[in-house]
């Protein structure tokens, strides 16, 4: 039995797709407040009978904070992904996803040592890895530095990671893996599906940043095969390709058929833009949509490298532009039924 954290997300809802039609018994670590109409709505992207495929799923209500229901989670458990992680840029949601991404991975780590877990699949992030040199490619071989424009859910998935290897020293076989920003189907209102909803709506901006960019359906394939093989005690960055936000951007409005982003939005502006947003949240006690974090993310230049990924396991990614045909086309379908 695998056990799978955070299967209402964008990668466990893939994940939870590819193995069940590899044949594997799952079950899923579930928060009462979590909708398992994520997965359907996922598993209906690529099957006319998305139900037939729930029905196979054991679910286990309880969270990563909870060890007593992450204890009666792991019952019959053998191999473990965990999917699982709060991702918010807030500043006012700084202690949670500390607490939520660290304590919950330190707890699960603990629980599967304890009980003898076989594998261990972690999802690691791109902000785990650390910033290079300007124009010098990222690897998963690189130190993390502490910075100030690190952002707290960076700085969570690294100290999540540490958890991890410390895991690894005391007995544990694991496998890391590092994504780029992940582009596939899901919710259209949040996250990378989003980006299709803002261009298909008119979005005429782009910022000057490069970063990397990784078909779904290949993170959980590359998870899959790395927990299927001998490999352990390994991390490894996931990236399909570089892109400046603009070729992204144009490769999004192409596919949906909209009228490509023209006007740059200079650094200064969006300085100014987040200084206005936070006043406004302290006057109406409202989360700015646009922080310190994402305007710094919007235009550094991040160029990742997966080399060591395709030799160990000789994987060839889906090229990007192709992925984003895939989405645009299920955006499209999804919301021309909505």
């Amino acid at each position: 039995m695998i056990l799978v954290t955070g299967g209402t997300g964008l990668v466990g809802s893939h994940l939870l797709f590819n193995l069940l039609n590899r044949g594997y018994k799952v079950k899923v670590l579930l928060r009462p407040t979590s909708n398992k109409e994520n997965i359907s709505r996922t598993f209906s992207f690529y099957t006319q009978n998305p139900s037939e495929l729930l029905k196979n799923i054991t679910w286990a209500e309880g969270n990563l904070l909870d060890l007593q229901s992450l204890e009666a989670a792991l019952d019959g458990v053998t191999r473990v992904y965990h999917t699982a992680a709060f991702v918010s840029f807030k500043k006012k949601d700084k202690a949670k996803v500390l607490q939520t991404n660290i304590g919950g991975t330190a707890n699960l780590v603990n629980l599967c040592l304890e009980r003898g877990i076989e594998k261990f699949c972690h999802v690691s992030s791109i902000g785990a890895l650390g910033q290079s040199e300007p124009g010098m490619a990222i690897t998963e071989d690189l130190l993390w530095k502490p910075s100030k424009n690190v952002s707290a859910y960076s700085l969570s998935k690294y100290h999540s990671e540490m958890e991890v290897w410390r895991g690894i020293t005391e007995g544990m076989n694991a496998v890391i893996v590092n994504p780029s920003v992940i582009l596939g189907p899901g919710d259209w209102t949040n996250g990378s599906p989003l980006l299709f909803s803002l261009i298909d709506k008119g979005f005429d901006y782009y910022t000057t940043g490069v970063t990397g960019y990784v078909d779904v359906r290949d993170l959980v394939n590359v998870m899959v095969q790395l927990m299927e093989s001998d490999i352990v005690n390994e991390r490894f960055t996931v990236s399909a390709e570089n892109l400046t936000y603009k070729q992204f951007f144009d490769y999004v409005a192409a596919a949906l058929n909209k009228p490509i982003p023209q006007k740059q939005l200079a650094r200064w502006k969006a300085e100014l833009l987040r200084r206005l947003e936070a006043a406004l949240g302290m006057l109406t006690g409202k989360s700015p949509r646009i922080t310190k974090e994402t305007t710094h993310i919007a235009y550094a230049k991040s160029f990742y490298d997966s080399t060591k990924l395709t030799k160990t396991i000789g994987y060839s990614f889906t090229p990007i532009e192709q992925t984003i045909r895939n989405v645009a086309a299920i955006y499209e379908q999804n919301c021309a039924q909505q």
